[in-house]
């Protein structure tokens, strides 16, 4: 995912009226890149997307097939449903970050890319910081205390770690149970990144 700059928002709507609308209407904060059918959109899926508005029905390749690509190519765009498809239980095994039902009003559309961006700024940065708390361990465990106690890069590596958790207060006073419970889901569900520090 790319975070430098502005964020990257890929919509994808068979019925080109929507998209476009939905579109023109993103364009206003984001950059924006628009398909108009599942194929399309997959030619489009890269890891400069941050965030994907995907439609359930469309006749080529459907949303739901879209959105096993996006899981199955490891692209780390957070996905919402924006649909006029009613949620049903087939929802329940769907790798969705959001799902919207349509008609979806402008503020709805920057309601839920603000959220996900933020989900996805929490993990980041908790990333960050469990690498720093990773090496700062694996110091204290095997260095004697005099010598981190006069280390300059150990210095700096604990003033790293006391910023990026001032970093992560900030951010989580600005969440709510809804941004918790769906960061929360996904790293539950995927604790790869976990396993690769």
């Amino acid at each position: 995912m790319t975070h430098q700059g502005k964020l990257t928002v890929l919509v994808v709507d068979d019925e080109s009226a929507v998209a476009d609308a939905y579109a023109e209407t993103v364009d206003q904060r984001y950059e924006v890149e628009v398909a108009y059918s599942g194929a399309e959109a997959l030619e489009k899926l890269s890891a400069a997307i941050d965030v994907v508005l995907l439609d359930r029905r469309m006749p080529d390749i459907s949303g739901d097939e879209v959105l096993e690509e996006v899981r199955d190519r490891g692209i780390e765009a957070r996905v919402a449903m924006v649909t006029a498809v009613d949620p049903d239980l087939d929802i329940i095994e769907m790798p969705f970050d959001d799902y919207i039902v349509k008609p979806v009003s402008p503020e709805a559309l920057f309601e839920t890319i603000e959220r996900l961006y933020k989900c996805v700024d929490y993990e980041d940065q908790l990333r960050e910081y469990y690498s720093l708390t990773a090496k700062y361990a694996a110091l204290r465990s095997s260095k004697p205390v005099e010598e981190l106690e006069t280390s300059e890069e150990f210095e700096a590596l604990e003033s790293d770690m006391t910023e990026k958790r001032d970093e992560l207060d900030d951010l989580t006073s600005s969440l709510d149970n809804r941004d918790f419970q769906k960061m929360f889901a996904d790293i539950g569900s995927d604790r790869e990144w976990l396993d690769n520090e």
